[in-house]
C-alpha cells in the first residue's frame, strides 16, 4: 500500500469545527421542577436554587448567581455546595481547623485566627463541614455543572508563565 492509497479520501479544510463535551438531558422537567423535591433541604426555594445553578453554570460568580436569584451570596454558596459544587473558602488545613472547632478542641476565636477567615467565610466553612451534598439532588441536576467545569479556566492561570516567556 502506497502513500497515495493511504491519503485517498483525505480533505484539506480551511477551518475546523468546534467540538465540546456533549451533555444529555433526558428529562422533560425544568431545573426548578427537578429541584422541587429537595426544596425543604435548601436554604432557599427550589426556584431560587434553579436560578443560582443556571447562572453559575453560565459562568457567573457565586455572588452574581445569588443576586439573580434574589438571595445573599452566602445562601447561593450553600445551595451550590448542596448540589455538589466545591465552594469551601478554606484549604484542607483550614478544614481541619474548622473540624477541631466543631469538635470543641478550639475556641471560635482561635479557629478564626488560625484559619484567617472573616465572619462570613467562617460561617460558610462551618456549613460546608457540617452539611454533605444531597446525592439525589446532585443526580437530578447531573450535567448542568459539567459544562461549567469544562469551561473553567485553570485557577491561577495568570500566575503561570508561558514557554515563550523563558526566551
Amino acid at each position: 500500500m502506497g502513500l497515495s492509497e493511504i491519503a485517498a479520501g483525505i480533505e484539506v479544510t480551511e477551518s475546523q469545527e468546534e467540538h465540546s463535551p456533549a451533555t444529555v438531558d433526558t428529562t422533560d422537567a425544568s431545573l426548578a421542577e427537578r429541584l422541587a423535591p429537595f426544596a425543604s433541604e435548601f436554604p432557599c426555594s427550589a426556584e431560587a436554587a434553579a436560578t443560582i445553578l443556571e447562572r453559575y453554570s453560565e459562568g457567573k460568580s457565586v455572588g452574581e448567581a445569588g443576586r439573580a436569584a434574589g438571595v445573599a451570596p452566602v445562601t447561593a454558596a450553600k445551595t451550590l455546595h448542596l448540589l455538589g459544587e466545591s465552594v469551601s473558602p478554606v484549604s484542607p488545613l483550614g478544614a481541619e481547623i474548622i473540624q477541631d472547632w466543631i469538635a470543641g478542641q478550639l475556641s471560635r476565636t482561635e479557629a478564626m485566627e488560625l484559619s484567617q477567615l472573616g465572619e462570613n467565610e467562617f460561617g460558610l466553612a462551618v456549613y460546608v463541614e457540617t452539611h454533605d451534598p444531597l446525592e439525589d439532588a446532585c443526580a437530578a441536576v447531573e450535567g448542568v455543572l459539567a459544562a461549567h467545569q469544562t469551561n473553567k479556566q485553570r485557577p491561577l492561570a495568570e500566575t503561570m508563565s508561558e514557554t515563550t516567556d523563558l526566551l
